[in-house]
């Protein structure tokens, strides 16, 4: 009777490893042990800096990693005691291969195996890079930045080449890629049904928002940091993610601010997804959402679901800056700002300035909201509104009590006319409103 064991697995993995060796001397591309603590990133970038061909291999990397395995076990029958084998899940380290290659359509990538059963794949691909290659293809000029795209002569252009990254491509793209590497599974594995299947392992979606004043945005982000700590709370979250949280949602509700350097980054998690907000390279303010896992957001995880995911984390983003652009006093409008606090000329007229920081002022632009949200508004009324908002104030009539009432705190008069239109100015000395019947 046929026993289960692992051990069936051995000669497979040999046979795998072996083919890995064998393509990287066939192909002439080295084959490199990944010290501990290196970043995998940095030496494919220093291999892609020395590659002159359109698309191929740039080399096969060794890593020891520690992984999901399924092993054999001993067990004995409660009853009668015998011995007999059982396969278990278990982790282990094992030596993956990374082969980092270029494509002529996605760019620099990699496909990670795993050299044990189940023999897993991971591929890898960044959407930025994909988007530069079709843009150069299509003759469009674009000015990049690390990871993202800074400038473009046709905006409209740009996105519907973005829009040209759909599952049928990215499927396409993998399987291509597949038949030309050496995979664990052979050709009779594969004719019995036994194949790769592509999910949607992580998902970063990302919007980047160049800056025409870095200085300012610098700024702006700093405060947006400070009066958003609380946007880690359930229902902070809630609303940005448009989830329902109640009591059993599981994992942390937290506002993460971690310095890289002397950039700041935000981070609110849900689940085992989150948002992740700084301030890229000076020039743009980024927003980008990490998706972990699909279910999070009650979305399976083949990849046919890509588009629905795609409206996720770009409807997160854009609810994230709707949140902070509500309870934030913007810091871009710094010049229009400043253009209503000081006087202004307009061909041979004269407007006196808008001192925000003057008591008088605030009490009549306080007035004013009232005086133009109600349909009617008596004279005393707008009066006795400004007196309340002077610290200080103590009404008084004057001779013209039927038509002008005024205040010595602030020096603050209202007047009603029939046959003059709604005008508002403020001056060190007093300030006047006047209301059209």
């Amino acid at each position: 009777m046929p026993i289960a064991s692992s051990a069936l697995m051995a000669p497979i993995s040999r046979a795998f490893v072996t083919a890995l060796h064998a393509f990287s001397e066939r192909e002439g591309v080295p084959l490199i042990r990944f010290r501990r603590g290196e970043r995998k990133e940095d030496v494919a970038t220093e291999h892609l800096r020395h590659f002159a061909g359109e698309e191929g291999v740039l080399f096969v990397g060794v890593a020891q990693e520690k992984t999901r395995v399924f092993r054999t076990e001993r067990r004995r029958n409660p009853l009668t005691g015998a011995p007999y084998p059982w396969i278990v899940q278990g982790h282990a380290m094992v030596n993956q291969y990374y082969v980092y290659a270029v494509d002529r359509d996605f760019g620099l990538f990699f496909l990670k195996f795993s050299s044990y059963f189940p023999y897993t794949g991971r591929l890898c691909f960044n959407g930025h890079e994909y988007l530069k290659r079709q843009a150069t293809q299509a003759g469009l000029a674009l000015e990049p930045l690390e990871n993202g795209i800074r400038s473009c002569a046709d905006p409209a252009r740009l996105q519907y080449l973005a829009n040209g990254l759909t599952t049928e491509r990215i499927e396409r793209f993998a399987r291509t890629w597949l038949a030309r590497l050496p995979r664990a599974l052979t050709e009779a594995d594969r004719a019995a049904g036994y194949d790769y299947e592509l999910s949607i392992l992580q998902a970063e979606f990302s919007l980047t928002q160049v800056l025409d004043a870095p200085l300012s945005g610098r700024l702006f982000f700093e405060q947006v940091i400070r009066e958003n700590l609380d946007l880690g709370r359930p229902d902070q979250v809630a609303l940005i993610f448009k989830r329902r949280i109640t009591r059993r949602t599981p994992g942390r509700f937290r506002t993460r601010v971690l310095t890289e350097g002397v950039t700041p980054s935000l981070y609110v998690d849900y689940r085992s997804s989150r948002i992740k907000q700084y301030h890229k390279e000076g020039r743009a303010l980024r927003t980008e959402t990490t998706v972990n896992d699909a279910g999070d957001f009650g979305i399976g995880k083949r990849l046919s679901n890509l588009a629905a995911l795609r409206q996720v984390g770009f409807a997160a983003n854009r609810r994230l800056l709707a949140v902070q652009r509500i309870s934030h006093d913007c810091t871009i409008g710094e010049d229009r700002f400043r253009t209503l606090a000081n006087p202004v000329r307009s061909g041979s007229q004269r407007a006196a300035a808008l001192r925000f920081g003057t008591e008088r002022v605030q009490a009549l632009l306080g007035a004013l909201v009232i005086f133009r949200l109600l349909p009617a508004v008596s004279q005393r009324r707008m009066c006795a509104c400004i007196w309340r908002r002077c610290s200080g104030c103590v009404p008084r009539s004057s001779p013209r009590a039927a038509s002008l009432t005024s205040c010595d705190g602030c020096g603050c008069t209202a007047s009603s006319s029939a046959s003059r239109t709604p005008t508002a100015t403020a001056s060190p000395t007093a300030a006047c409103a006047r209301r059209s019947s």
